[in-house]
């Protein structure tokens, strides 16, 4: 076998891994990504509205509220002491 021969086997091998890549890449890699977006943009959307459900009770009823988190401040700092 000539050296061009080898190398011209090496870049037709190439080629065939490229495409590969690219055929996974569309076929598998590309739609879970999506999936994994749709998902982490469902869940921002469900936080936000419990945080304006959290945000409207801490304006209607703000000293439960303040008691609420010194209450959890005090069991945090004493389970992480």
């Amino acid at each position: 076998m000539s050296p061009s021969s080898n190398a011209d086997d090496a870049t037709d091998q190439v080629a065939h891994l490229r495409a590969q890549v690219e055929a996974l890449m569309n076929e598998r890699v590309t739609p879970a990504l999506a999936d994994a977006a749709s998902r982490a943009e469902s869940a921002l959307c469900a936080m936000r509205g419990q945080a304006d459900t959290v945000s409207g009770y801490v304006k209607d009823q703000p000293l439960p509220a303040v008691l609420a988190a010194a209450v959890v401040g005090f069991i945090a700092g004493r389970v992480f002491r």
